[in-house]
């Protein structure tokens, strides 16, 4: 790794090598939530040591057979007003369907294992309350934070909000984002690593391979927006504020 690769946060380094994002993911290393935590720092939480890390991260940026524009970093090359979009046709549709399928997996697995795996009853509490948390925090993105951004995106000149800045509702967005990063990292700790006991059904299987796949779907999901859309955001209003004052 370069000099100038080291001084980035893991959420930067992710943003400018999106190749790295399965690295991290393998690693256990938080690149969302956690993406403003310098490389040590995040190897360190993780548990691993920073030098091995990096020999990981210069051998995958080393790879050229990854290098070309894929559906998983076709996001990466999109504005501003187009990111917004993705991120709910994407992310925020992945949702509306998938957390009510996890949710009606949970009671039949409980149901049917609850007795045999306790644990169960607590992830179905969990995921419960990332249900409840997303609903409103989906809802206030659409409604509120996303619009802004959309007019930040096409505005041709100052545009005044009723919020004030972009920057108050992303900073209640960062702080949702945190509550839901720590409730998946208990649904890690609770289901060891989604690791299915032997006695698993299909359904069982069915319910922690959905809820990996929402895991790693929403910490996409929220380094999208923490280390690419917020920042961008952020820096076009000041842009916008700045021509206006010349």
């Amino acid at each position: 790794m370069t000099s100038d690769t080291e001084d980035l946060t893991v959420g930067q380094l992710v943003a400018e090598n999106p190749k790295l994002l399965r690295v991290f993911e393998s690693l256990g290393i938080d690149y969302c939530c956690g993406g403003d935590l310098s490389l040590g720092q995040a190897s360190d939480a993780a548990g691993h040591d920073q030098s091995r890390v990096e020999a990981i991260l210069s051998e995958a940026l080393a790879d050229t057979t990854t290098d070309e524009p894929t559906a998983d970093t076709a996001w990466t090359q999109l504005d501003l007003m187009g990111l917004v979009d993705h991120i709910e046709q994407t992310h925020h549709q992945y949702l509306t369907t998938e957390l009510p399928r996890l949710a009606e997996l949970a009671d039949k697995v409980v149901n049917a294992h609850g007795e045999g795996h306790p644990e169960l009853l607590e992830v179905r509490r969990v995921l419960s309350a990332i249900i409840a948390d997303m609903a409103p925090h989906l809802m206030k993105e659409e409604r509120i934070l996303f619009p802004i951004v959309r007019q930040i995106a096409s505005a041709t000149e100052p545009t005044q909000f009723h919020c004030g800045s972009v920057g108050n509702p992303i900073r209640v967005m960062r702080h949702e984002h945190d509550q839901v990063g720590e409730m998946l990292a208990s649904l890690r700790r609770i289901t060891d690593g989604y690791a299915k006991p032997d006695d698993a059904c299909a359904s069982f299987e069915a319910f922690y391979d959905g809820l990996l796949g929402f895991e790693s779907d929403t910490h996409l999901h929220i380094h999208k927006e923490n280390n690419v859309l917020f920042p961008t955001a952020v820096d076009a209003e000041v842009r916008m504020n700045q021509i206006a004052s010349m």
